[in-house]
């Protein structure tokens, strides 16, 4: 199978679809963990609370699914809150375990003279060779809705792209061989978006990881 849009209840499953599909990336929409083992490629959304969220992903089945999809370094896009899931925990949800395939932690926006949550668009920073930037301008603008950011370990930072909010330098966007996750929403991006997931498409279609 190809490309399974995972829909374990999180919101925004409309956009994303047709996005994807605009930029020829064709998903079908699954709430079936089986069938999603077969596919070539996984795109996990998510939008809300993390520990709510979270549970969720996890009543669903998917996580083990996706959880062996990774290791098997299968093409995989997540987007916002599925970038959030992908780490250890979050500030937001203290005591809920992310599914810690990123060596990474979640945590609050200060409020230093900006308004949290992050809402709106906000520039791309590039870091390293990331395919899933490729064409993607340095200073681009991406839209944002985020209470919260992911941080890595200093000396632990992949590639992907960085954003600056207020006093904060965040990640934007991950990419470690096949995992590849954006905070900001390409579904909302216009051309930036668009651009993003059609980077996507080559890496489901055997492109350079």
């Amino acid at each position: 199978m190809g490309v399974i849009l995972i829909d374990y209840g999180a919101g925004n499953l409309h956009s994303v679809e047709k996005a994807l599909e605009a930029a020829g990336v064709p998903a079908v929409r699954s709430d079936d963990p089986e069938a999603a083992r077969d596919a070539r490629a996984l795109v996990l959304p998510g939008q809300g609370h993390f520990g709510q969220v979270m549970r969720s992903f996890e009543r669903s089945g998917f996580a083990p699914v996706v959880a062996e999809h990774l290791a098997s370094d299968a093409p995989f896009l997540g987007i916002c809150v599925g970038l959030q899931l992908l780490t250890r925990g979050s500030e937001e949800a203290p005591g809920v375990d992310g599914l810690g395939v990123l060596d990474a932690e979640v945590r609050r926006f200060p409020t230093d003279g900006v308004s949290v949550p992050q809402m709106g668009w906000n520039q791309l920073w590039p870091l390293g060779h990331a395919a899933l930037l490729r064409g993607v301008p340095s200073g681009a603008f991406a839209y944002f809705a985020n209470s919260y950011y992911v941080t890595f370990p200093r000396g632990a930072v992949p590639s992907g792209a960085e954003t600056v909010y207020g006093s904060t330098r965040f990640l934007s966007a991950v990419s470690m061989g096949r995992l590849h996750a954006t905070q900001f929403h390409p579904e909302k991006s216009q051309a930036v978006g668009l651009q993003v997931l059609r980077n996507f498409g080559d890496v489901v279609r055997g492109g350079r990881a």
